[in-house]
């Protein structure tokens, strides 16, 4: 098995918005971070995966399977989990787990109080006690209790304390340490995705504008520091800002060579700048007076 998941040409139309030819893949070992913005179709895809929702044209495979015709089959090997547990608020973790392990043949009860006990969740808490660190664990303690293969998960570390957050991430590399597991986990927080992810899959209002390892994303741009604010420059950069005492901005790396001046600082950018500076390109228009 050459992938875990593969998803191709995915076309969901909406009035106001649409995944326009959606493609990626994701491998045994890998943690893949699926990043954009707001709005820019991630959680729309992960639905998509699990056929929550349907799509007009494309084809997803999971395991080697058509997930259209091998839906059930498929998600005895899937733990999947939306940003917020909102079902069942006043039961609590251990009448949960009696209705879960209905579902899954390979539950294994042992390995859930397992996994609860190394979370430090109480199985007699209600879920809406549970913090949203919690609520993670908890959806993590479900996937591994029936072995699951492929976690997809949808901003799993949104409003999480550093420390729960650092927790969550911990647990990510021990799952996919086997390399017969993978994790496909959207999220706005690039900083998650500096410690843990190996590959990225970035997402731009319905479009994929890359898929593939992290490094070869991060080593392809080089941020730049012009303390001489040299103007002549301004149309190199991906998209930059004007400060009182110099320019910064994103630049590609073929075009290093054109900033290797007196009192210009190159060096290379974090996800977070990356992102930022590629939104401001393609949304240069969206500023205003105050």
């Amino acid at each position: 098995m050459n992938s875990i998941l593969k998803i191709e040409n995915v076309v969901k139309n909406y009035p106001s918005f649409s995944l326009k030819n959606v493609s990626f893949e994701v491998k045994p070992g890998q943690i893949m971070g699926f990043i954009g913005r707001n709005g820019a179709g991630k959680t729309t895809t992960l639905k998509c995966i699990m056929n929550l929702v349907h799509y007009e044209n494309g084809q997803i495979t999971v395991f080697d399977k058509d997930m259209s015709e091998n839906e059930l089959e498929n998600k005895q090997r899937i733990g999947f989990a939306l940003s917020e547990l909102n079902y069942y608020p006043n039961k609590t973790i251990r009448q949960l787990m009696n209705v879960t392990k209905r579902f899954y043949k390979k539950f294994d009860e042992k390995k859930f109080l397992e996994a609860c006990k190394l979370f430090n969740l109480n199985i007699d808490k209600k879920l809406e006690e549970l913090s949203s660190g919690m609520k993670v664990k908890y959806s993590v303690a479900i996937a591994l209790s029936h072995h699951a293969e492929l976690l997809i998960l949808d901003e799993p570390t949104s409003g999480l304390d550093p420390v729960s957050r650092d927790e969550i991430l911990d647990i990510f590399h021990q799952i996919v340490k086997s390399k017969d597991r993978a994790i496909l986990f959207s999220t706005h927080i690039t900083s998650d995705l500096d410690k843990c992810a190996s590959d990225i899959t970035y997402i731009h209002d319905g479009e994929i504008i890359y898929s593939g390892t992290k490094n070869d994303f991060v080593k392809s741009y080089l941020f730049i520091k012009d303390k001489s604010s040299n103007k002549d420059l301004l149309n190199e950069y991906i998209s930059y800002k004007e400060f009182d005492d110099h320019i910064e901005g994103l630049i590609s790396v073929d075009k290093k060579k054109l900033f290797t001046k007196k009192n210009i600082e190159i060096s290379e950018p974090d996800l977070e700048q990356i992102m930022v500076y590629i939104e401001r390109s393609k949304n240069p228009n969206e500023s205003f007076d105050l």
